[in-house]
Formats: C-alpha cells, structure tokens, sequence
C-alpha cells in the first residue's frame, strides 16, 4: 500500500521529468503513489494533432520508465501556451477536481517566475485550488525549476527561483535519463539549455550546492509537518 499520494501539476507533458523526473521516481521506489496532472497537450500552438498524440504516448513512455502507473496520468485540453486565455476558475477548478480523486499529500509544480506563461498560470491555479485550509489533504507544494523557462526568465527579486529543499537523486539519475528519452524530439543541442548535457550539468550544480553529487531543487511553496 502506498505511504502517500504524490501529484505532479505540469503545464506540459516533459515538465514533469525535467522539473522532478528523479525525485518522483525516488518516491515511487519508496512506495509513494505518484499521479500526473497535464494542463495543455505542449503541441496545440504548433498546430500539429499528430504531435499531440505522439506527445501523449510519449508522457505515457516518460512516466512508465520512473515506475508510474498509465492509471495515475490526468491530461487536460487547455489550450497550449494560450492558458491566459482561460479564465483562472476554470484552471483552479480543474486542479480541484484532481486532488479530490487523487487526493495527495504532497504536489510538485511549476515555479512562479517562469518565462512560459502557461507554467505561470499552473502555478497560480494550484495556489488556488489548494489553498491551505483545515481539512486539505495537501501538506506541502514545491516549486521545481524548468530548464529553457525558469533560468530564461528577466531575472528581479519578485521572481527569482530560490530552492531550499535538495533532494539526492544520484540512484535515480538513469530513471530521469531514460524518461528524457521518451521526449528525444523535445531536446535540444549543446550547449542549448535544454539539452542532455545541460539537464545533467544542472543537477551536478544543484548537488554541489549542498555537497551531492547529483540533486533535484525545489522551491517551498508551503509545507507543514
């Protein structure tokens, strides 16, 4: 039996590994339930269907590979990098909905100072879907960072991205390589931010930062014990 439920809120399919692909996968190893909320299907503003699809099976692929269930995925059809066309209810009230079947415990999300709008807009709608009152079953939201958004940003005091929860994932490195693997047709080459070797560099950083060799960093949004 699971010891608590984890939900993933991404704007895109691929946030969710670039952003917390070895920490979600260190959660399901520990017996962590880890479910996925999918905002936007990531293609739609390139006008493409088939990308969509392809997009679909490949979040499919990307979540088996860290050891999640097919069952736990929850894809949205919002309207890709256009969510500011979307009135905020709507967007809170679909994330609502989410957390009343998954109910979690613990939601990994997007950084509010990102450069895509559409990660901006998630994170503002899971602050407000999961507003911290008496009976809710969340207990803590990070904040992750997405390479080629959060570090692309106009860097101001307002938004920069401070991490202070580190989390070890040098066993986990070979589940969030083999996850990026799934989304292949949305890296990039070296030295663009999104590309392997910048995925790696950054989580050799982050664990130099507090004395790991490789680690995932997250904001905290809120958390109580």
């Amino acid at each position: 039996m699971a010891q608590q439920t984890v939900l993933a809120v991404c704007a895109h399919p691929d946030d969710e590994i670039l952003g917390a692909g070895a920490t979600l996968a260190k959660h399901l190893a520990q017996g962590d339930r880890v479910c996925f909320v999918f905002m936007t299907d990531g293609e739609a503003a390139r006008g493409s269907f088939d990308g969509a699809e392809a997009r679909r099976h490949a979040a499919y692929g990307a979540t088996t590979a860290i050891g999640a269930s097919k069952d736990d995925i929850c894809f949205f059809d919002f309207p890709d990098n256009r969510l500011d066309t979307v009135a905020m209810l709507d967007l809170a009230q679909a994330i609502e909905k989410t957390v009343e079947r998954f109910r979690p415990r613990v939601i990994y999300t997007h950084h509010r100072g990102d450069l895509n709008v559409d990660h901006r807009l998630t994170h503002q709608a899971v602050l407000t879907a999961c507003r911290p009152v008496p009976d809710s079953t969340v207990h803590a939201i990070y904040g992750f960072e997405v390479l080629s958004s959060t570090e692309w940003a106009s860097p101001s005091a307002d938004n920069a991205f401070i991490p202070v929860h580190y989390v070890d994932i040098v066993d986990f490195w070979d589940q969030k390589l083999a996850a990026l693997k799934a989304y292949d047709h949305e890296m990039r080459t070296f030295p663009h931010a999104r590309s392997y070797e910048a995925v790696e560099a950054l989580a050799k950083l982050r664990g130099a930062h507090v004395g790991l060799e490789k680690a995932e960093a997250f904001s905290v949004i809120h958390q109580r014990g």
